[in-house]
């Protein structure tokens, strides 16, 4: 008769690929029921994107087959609780596990595109996510997720009132463009730009989120070091062209990220506008910018290497019309920023599991 130790003592030998220890040990095999020879658990996987399921898996069945019955029916189900490594009093953002910016070192690389992608995969995952665009001088959010004119609404919280972000695509949204007239340019000096972005965190009733994407301005400036002043990021996605121009300001953005006084994990880099295809010719590719050079980057820098995303027409036309390029129904595309997004998230959650806690930065010299 099989026990629940005898399958417990089994799945002891299936190791998490990503966390490089084994499912027991990581307290991943729940609700464990026996019925004769049928034998079904779930695992409980660290991100609901996570690439290696059907790995795992057939894992788990083989090691339950080997180790304790060949002759077992088992079921596995997959269910996913996304980790999270915040230490801190979470006095902001309390009931958010991930503060991911998605930052670049110059503009023009297409980030606003990768960071609005990027929250579409990871919600199409099954997580829940929210998008801040952090980007108080040019904010694209508004126009990429077709919003511009609608404003937000306000609602009470334990007596504070709080702005609730707009949802569209299961995605929750904060824009300084969703506040003020789209017309109106924001001619305001740092101080108030780095208040407006204080605002979009404690103003903001984000509330349970699994992911929240925060879509940085270019540069390494007062935006980038009021953010890390007043939560605690959990990493950060570079973004950068193959070029040589924009992997020279990638770098300063990895630098200012990876230094002593800030010491924000880089989740990784990602590699935008890699090579055209042009729709009539799926499978040919035009390294319009150089071809590599982000990958050739990150492997300089030892940090992990997100994917490569290419330049098709759907993606500028999804952007204009509100209609992300993960939402456009364009299947190459749709598995760039899929692949992408997957493998940012198991990077976030190997962080998770072998990285200190990001700590807020309290003085900057």
């Amino acid at each position: 008769m099989i026990t629940t130790e005898q399958i417990l003592k089994a799945l002891s030998n299936v190791e998490e690929p990503d966390l490089g220890k084994d499912l027991v040990t990581l307290n991943m095999v729940k609700d464990i029921e026996i019925d004769g020879n049928k034998v079904t658990f779930t695992v409980v996987l660290t991100t609901p994107a996570c690439p290696l399921k059907d790995l795992i898996r057939n894992a788990c069945i083989n090691a339950i087959h080997h180790l304790v019955s060949k002759d077992a029916e088992v079921h596995v189900n997959m269910t996913a609780n996304v980790n999270s490594n915040r230490k801190d009093g979470k006095s902001l953002l309390p009931k958010v596990k991930n503060i991911i910016v998605v930052a670049s070192g110059k503009g023009g690389v297409g980030k606003s595109t990768v960071a609005a992608n990027l929250a579409l995969a990871l919600s199409e995952g099954g997580a829940k996510v929210g998008l801040m665009d952090a980007d108080i001088y040019g904010p694209s959010v508004p126009i990429m997720f077709g919003v511009r004119g609608h404003r937000p609404m306000m609602v009470n919280v334990d007596g504070k009132g709080m702005i609730v972000p707009l949802e569209k695509h299961g995605i929750k949204l904060m824009s300084i463009g969703l506040l003020i007239d789209e017309k109106q340019a924001v001619v305001w000096r740092g101080p108030m730009a780095s208040s407006a972005l204080k605002q979009f965190i404690t103003d903001v009733y984000w509330d349970e989120l699994d992911y929240l994407v925060i879509d940085m301005p270019p540069g390494t400036g007062d935006i980038h070091l009021t953010l890390v002043q007043t939560v605690p990021v959990t990493g950060a996605v570079i973004v950068t062209t193959p070029q040589d121009v924009a992997l020279a300001d990638a770098k300063k953005g990895i630098a200012m990220f990876n230094g002593p006084q800030i010491n924000v994990p880089i989740i990784g880099l990602v590699e935008n506008m890699s090579y055209f295809t042009p729709a009539e010719l799926p499978n040919n590719k035009y390294y319009i910018f150089g071809k590599d050079g982000g990958k050739r980057l990150a492997e300089d820098l030892e940090i992990p290497f997100l994917g490569q995303i290419p330049i098709v027409q759907s993606i500028r036309e999804g952007g204009d019309e509100g209609v992300p390029a993960m939402l456009s129904g364009e299947d190459a595309t749709k598995l760039a920023f899929m692949g992408f997004a997957s493998t940012a998230a198991r990077s976030i959650a190997m962080r998770n599991a072998n990285i200190a806690p990001t700590k807020i930065v309290e003085v900057f010299v």
